[in-house]
Protein backbone atom coordinates (compact mmCIF):
# COMPACT_ATOMS: atom_id res chain seq x y z
CA UNK A 1 0.00 0.00 0.00
CA UNK A 2 1.18 3.53 -0.80
CA UNK A 3 0.14 6.89 0.65
CA UNK A 4 0.91 9.76 -1.71
CA UNK A 5 0.67 13.45 -0.70
CA UNK A 6 -1.26 15.79 -2.99
CA UNK A 7 1.00 18.82 -3.16
CA UNK A 8 0.78 22.20 -4.79
CA UNK A 9 -2.77 23.24 -3.91
CA UNK A 10 -3.20 27.02 -3.56
CA UNK A 11 -4.94 28.59 -0.58
CA UNK A 12 -8.57 27.51 -0.91
CA UNK A 13 -11.15 30.28 -0.71
CA UNK A 14 -14.96 30.33 -0.46
CA UNK A 15 -16.54 29.37 -3.76
CA UNK A 16 -13.45 27.64 -5.14
CA UNK A 17 -13.93 24.50 -7.23
CA UNK A 18 -12.18 22.06 -4.91
CA UNK A 19 -12.41 19.11 -7.30
CA UNK A 20 -10.74 21.16 -10.04
CA UNK A 21 -7.94 22.18 -7.69
CA UNK A 22 -7.36 18.61 -6.54
CA UNK A 23 -7.39 17.24 -10.09
CA UNK A 24 -4.98 19.95 -11.22
CA UNK A 25 -2.54 18.82 -8.53
CA UNK A 26 -3.12 15.06 -8.54
CA UNK A 27 -5.16 14.25 -11.64
CA UNK A 28 -2.44 12.56 -13.67
CA UNK A 29 -1.35 10.54 -10.65
CA UNK A 30 -4.83 9.23 -9.77
CA UNK A 31 -5.62 5.64 -10.74
CA UNK A 32 -8.58 3.28 -10.47
CA UNK A 33 -8.75 1.76 -7.00
CA UNK A 34 -7.27 4.80 -5.25
CA UNK A 35 -8.90 6.36 -2.20
CA UNK A 36 -8.84 10.17 -1.97
CA UNK A 37 -8.49 11.57 1.57
CA UNK A 38 -9.11 15.30 2.00
CA UNK A 39 -8.89 17.34 5.20
CA UNK A 40 -12.12 19.00 6.21
CA UNK A 41 -10.39 22.38 6.37
CA UNK A 42 -10.16 22.84 2.59
CA UNK A 43 -13.69 21.49 2.17
CA UNK A 44 -15.00 23.97 4.73
CA UNK A 45 -13.09 26.83 3.15
CA UNK A 46 -14.49 26.06 -0.31
CA UNK A 47 -18.00 25.84 1.16
CA UNK A 48 -17.61 29.18 2.95
CA UNK A 49 -17.76 27.71 6.45
CA UNK A 50 -15.75 30.59 7.89
CA UNK A 51 -16.78 32.98 10.66
CA UNK A 52 -15.47 36.52 11.14
CA UNK A 53 -15.13 36.88 14.90
CA UNK A 54 -15.62 40.65 14.60
CA UNK A 55 -19.26 39.92 13.79
CA UNK A 56 -19.85 37.62 16.79
CA UNK A 57 -21.61 38.88 19.91
CA UNK A 58 -20.78 36.51 22.78
CA UNK A 59 -23.43 35.35 25.23
CA UNK A 60 -23.07 35.73 29.02
CA UNK A 61 -22.03 32.06 29.27
CA UNK A 62 -19.31 32.54 26.65
CA UNK A 63 -18.06 35.69 28.39
CA UNK A 64 -18.00 34.02 31.80
CA UNK A 65 -16.13 30.91 30.61
CA UNK A 66 -13.67 32.98 28.56
CA UNK A 67 -12.93 35.30 31.45
CA UNK A 68 -12.19 32.41 33.82
CA UNK A 69 -9.84 30.66 31.41
CA UNK A 70 -8.25 33.42 29.33
CA UNK A 71 -10.13 32.57 26.13
CA UNK A 72 -11.60 34.73 23.37
CA UNK A 73 -15.32 34.96 24.25
CA UNK A 74 -16.23 35.27 20.58
CA UNK A 75 -14.51 31.98 19.79
CA UNK A 76 -16.24 30.35 22.75
CA UNK A 77 -19.58 31.65 21.50
CA UNK A 78 -19.04 30.09 18.07
CA UNK A 79 -18.22 26.76 19.75
CA UNK A 80 -21.46 26.95 21.76
CA UNK A 81 -23.46 27.71 18.63
CA UNK A 82 -21.96 24.72 16.81
CA UNK A 83 -22.83 22.39 19.71
CA UNK A 84 -26.09 20.56 20.30
CA UNK A 85 -24.86 19.15 23.63
CA UNK A 86 -22.11 20.19 26.01
CA UNK A 87 -20.31 17.15 27.37
CA UNK A 88 -17.83 19.00 29.59
CA UNK A 89 -16.66 22.59 30.13
CA UNK A 90 -13.70 22.41 32.46
CA UNK A 91 -10.10 23.68 32.82
CA UNK A 92 -10.53 25.84 29.74
CA UNK A 93 -11.63 22.93 27.56
CA UNK A 94 -14.99 22.45 25.88
CA UNK A 95 -15.96 18.95 24.82
CA UNK A 96 -19.24 18.97 22.97
CA UNK A 97 -21.43 17.02 20.61
CA UNK A 98 -21.82 18.77 17.28
CA UNK A 99 -25.03 18.98 15.28
CA UNK A 100 -23.62 16.13 13.18
CA UNK A 101 -23.26 13.87 16.23
CA UNK A 102 -19.47 14.08 16.59
CA UNK A 103 -18.12 14.35 20.14
CA UNK A 104 -14.95 16.41 20.00
CA UNK A 105 -13.09 19.42 21.33
CA UNK A 106 -14.55 22.84 20.56
CA UNK A 107 -17.21 21.40 18.25
CA UNK A 108 -14.57 21.27 15.52
CA UNK A 109 -14.19 25.09 15.49
CA UNK A 110 -10.58 25.85 14.63
CA UNK A 111 -8.39 28.84 13.78
CA UNK A 112 -5.32 26.91 12.56
CA UNK A 113 -4.42 27.00 8.86
CA UNK A 114 -6.96 29.79 8.32
CA UNK A 115 -5.74 33.16 7.00
CA UNK A 116 -6.51 36.19 9.15
CA UNK A 117 -6.35 36.79 12.88
CA UNK A 118 -10.13 37.18 13.29
CA UNK A 119 -11.40 34.13 11.38
CA UNK A 120 -12.30 30.63 12.52
CA UNK A 121 -13.28 27.62 10.45
CA UNK A 122 -16.30 25.38 11.11
CA UNK A 123 -16.94 21.80 10.08
CA UNK A 124 -18.85 21.27 6.82
CA UNK A 125 -22.61 21.36 7.30
CA UNK A 126 -22.92 17.80 5.96
CA UNK A 127 -19.51 16.13 5.49
CA UNK A 128 -21.01 13.00 3.89
CA UNK A 129 -22.77 15.15 1.29
CA UNK A 130 -19.52 17.06 0.72
CA UNK A 131 -17.69 13.76 0.12
CA UNK A 132 -20.41 12.64 -2.29
CA UNK A 133 -20.18 15.89 -4.28
CA UNK A 134 -16.41 15.64 -4.49
CA UNK A 135 -16.59 11.99 -5.60
CA UNK A 136 -19.19 12.91 -8.24
CA UNK A 137 -17.10 15.80 -9.58
CA UNK A 138 -13.99 13.61 -9.83
CA UNK A 139 -16.00 10.90 -11.61
CA UNK A 140 -17.54 13.31 -14.10
CA UNK A 141 -14.31 15.17 -14.90
CA UNK A 142 -11.66 12.47 -14.66
CA UNK A 143 -13.72 9.34 -15.30
CA UNK A 144 -12.53 7.79 -12.03
CA UNK A 145 -14.81 6.15 -9.47
CA UNK A 146 -12.86 6.97 -6.31
CA UNK A 147 -13.99 6.73 -2.70
CA UNK A 148 -13.58 10.02 -0.85
CA UNK A 149 -12.79 10.35 2.85
CA UNK A 150 -13.04 13.75 4.55
CA UNK A 151 -10.86 13.81 7.67
CA UNK A 152 -10.44 15.82 10.83
CA UNK A 153 -8.25 15.49 13.92
CA UNK A 154 -9.95 14.31 17.10
CA UNK A 155 -8.66 13.76 20.59
CA UNK A 156 -9.31 10.39 22.24
CA UNK A 157 -10.45 9.53 25.76
CA UNK A 158 -7.69 7.90 27.82
CA UNK A 159 -5.08 8.51 25.09
CA UNK A 160 -2.73 11.47 24.69
CA UNK A 161 -2.38 13.03 21.26
CA UNK A 162 -4.80 13.53 18.40
CA UNK A 163 -5.51 11.27 15.43
CA UNK A 164 -7.33 11.83 12.18
CA UNK A 165 -10.73 10.23 11.73
CA UNK A 166 -13.28 10.16 8.93
CA UNK A 167 -16.07 12.73 9.32
CA UNK A 168 -17.28 12.39 5.71
CA UNK A 169 -17.31 9.37 3.41
CA UNK A 170 -18.55 8.28 0.01
CA UNK A 171 -17.94 5.24 -2.16
CA UNK A 172 -16.80 2.57 0.28
CA UNK A 173 -17.80 0.75 3.42
CA UNK A 174 -16.37 2.41 6.53
CA UNK A 175 -15.81 -1.01 8.09
CA UNK A 176 -13.98 -4.28 7.58
CA UNK A 177 -16.10 -6.91 9.28
CA UNK A 178 -14.25 -10.03 10.42
CA UNK A 179 -17.07 -11.48 12.49
CA UNK A 180 -17.64 -15.15 11.77
CA UNK A 181 -14.13 -15.66 10.38
CA UNK A 182 -11.56 -17.79 12.16
CA UNK A 183 -8.21 -16.61 13.47
CA UNK A 184 -5.01 -18.66 12.86
CA UNK A 185 -5.78 -20.71 15.97
CA UNK A 186 -9.25 -21.66 14.81
CA UNK A 187 -11.19 -19.34 17.12
CA UNK A 188 -14.27 -17.68 15.62
CA UNK A 189 -14.10 -13.89 15.72
CA UNK A 190 -17.19 -12.38 17.34
CA UNK A 191 -16.56 -8.64 17.73
CA UNK A 192 -13.85 -7.66 15.22
CA UNK A 193 -15.26 -4.82 13.13
CA UNK A 194 -12.47 -2.44 12.09
CA UNK A 195 -13.20 1.22 11.40
CA UNK A 196 -11.10 1.27 8.24
CA UNK A 197 -12.30 4.71 7.12
CA UNK A 198 -10.83 6.13 10.33
CA UNK A 199 -7.65 4.13 9.79
CA UNK A 200 -7.27 5.48 6.24
CA UNK A 201 -7.79 9.03 7.53
CA UNK A 202 -5.11 8.50 10.20
CA UNK A 203 -2.71 6.92 7.71
CA UNK A 204 -3.14 9.80 5.25
CA UNK A 205 -2.24 12.28 7.99
CA UNK A 206 1.26 10.80 8.09
CA UNK A 207 2.04 12.41 4.72
CA UNK A 208 -0.17 15.50 5.10
CA UNK A 209 1.02 16.85 8.45
CA UNK A 210 -0.27 20.00 10.13
CA UNK A 211 2.18 22.57 8.82
CA UNK A 212 3.12 21.26 5.36
CA UNK A 213 0.26 22.79 3.34
CA UNK A 214 -0.69 19.32 2.08
CA UNK A 215 -4.48 19.03 2.56
CA UNK A 216 -5.05 15.80 0.64
CA UNK A 217 -3.52 12.38 0.04
CA UNK A 218 -4.07 9.39 -2.21
CA UNK A 219 -4.14 5.92 -0.67
CA UNK A 220 -3.19 3.31 -3.26
CA UNK A 221 -3.60 -0.47 -3.26
CA UNK A 222 -5.85 -0.64 -0.23
CA UNK A 223 -8.50 -3.37 -0.83
CA UNK A 224 -11.55 -1.39 0.27
CA UNK A 225 -15.10 -2.66 -0.11
CA UNK A 226 -17.13 -0.46 -2.50
CA UNK A 227 -20.52 0.45 -1.13
CA UNK A 228 -22.92 3.16 0.03
CA UNK A 229 -21.34 3.69 3.46
CA UNK A 230 -21.15 7.06 5.19
CA UNK A 231 -19.23 8.49 8.12
CA UNK A 232 -22.51 8.63 10.04
CA UNK A 233 -22.29 4.84 10.22
CA UNK A 234 -19.23 5.27 12.46
CA UNK A 235 -21.17 7.13 15.16
CA UNK A 236 -22.03 5.08 18.23
CA UNK A 237 -25.77 4.79 18.84
CA UNK A 238 -26.74 6.44 22.15
CA UNK A 239 -28.26 3.21 23.47
CA UNK A 240 -24.89 1.44 22.99
CA UNK A 241 -22.74 4.27 24.36
CA UNK A 242 -21.51 3.26 27.82
CA UNK A 243 -19.98 6.70 28.49
CA UNK A 244 -22.83 9.05 27.58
Amino acid sequence: MEILPVEGLPEVRPGDDLAALLLASAGEDLAPGDVLVVTHKVVSKAEGRLVDLREVRPSPLAKSFAARHGKDPRHVEVVLRESRRIVRMERGLIISETHHGFVCANAGVDASNVPGEETVCLLPLDPDASAARLARDVRERAGLELPVVISDSFGRPWRNGIANVAIGLCGMSPFADYRGQRDPHGRTLEASVLAVADELAAAAELVMGKTSAVPAAVVRNYPYHPGPGTAKDLLMEPEKDLFR
